[in-house]
């Protein structure tokens, strides 16, 4: 997981689920946002980052932690829409706050996907309480290890020390486009 150190971008959503009423970042200050990015046609969305979110979501207080999905579609467009999404939703009982990702009206990826500079699905991004990006990571993330970061996070004081990013294994995708076990690449 590379650790970062810039103000969150802005979500760019164009639906919620899950949510009574559009989630911004600046709502969530005081507490630390796991940001989960997905597709819910990315094998390792689905086995592995969109449990852990849930897993992160149980696991911590809600006062400490926002969990945060990410729908953000840049492959099969056609198919991962908002209605298929709303049955992917309820299938598989996920009750953190959805956002579909704002497409771009210049390129395939969408728009909260290029602020935040993300590589592929699954995607993970932490933000600090005072709403700066402390890690990005693409693929898959050990969960002991993002445990322990999450768990630094929401003990530091407002007077942060650095975070110490966990270590990880690259991703084997090889290029655009491409899908493997550990997520799948724009």
């Amino acid at each position: 997981m590379k650790p970062e150190s810039a103000l969150a971008p802005p979500l760019r959503v164009t639906r919620w689920f899950n949510a009574e009423e559009p989630v911004t970042l600046a709502a969530l200050r005081g507490r630390v946002v796991l940001l989960h990015a997905f597709q819910m046609l990315c094998p390792a969305c689905v086995s592995h980052g969109l449990p852990q979110a849930v897993k992160a979501r149980e696991l911590f207080r809600e006062t400490d932690l926002a969990v945060i999905g990410l729908h953000t579609v840049f492959e099969h467009h056609a198919v991962m829409n908002a209605s298929a999404l709303e049955v992917f939703i309820a299938e598989y009982r996920l009750t953190f706050p959805i956002g579909i990702d704002e497409p771009s009206d210049t390129g395939s990826i969408p728009l909260t996907m290029q602020a935040y500079a993300l590589q592929g699905t699954p995607s993970l991004v932490l933000i600090d309480r005072e709403g700066t990006v402390r890690a990005s990571h693409f693929g898959i993330v050990d969960d002991m290890a993002l445990g322990g970061l999450i768990g630094r996070l929401i003990g530091e004081d407002r007077n942060r020390a650095p975070a110490d990013a966990p270590p990880h294994s690259d991703s084997t995708a090889t290029g655009a486009g491409a899908c493997d076990e550990d997520g799948c690449r724009t």
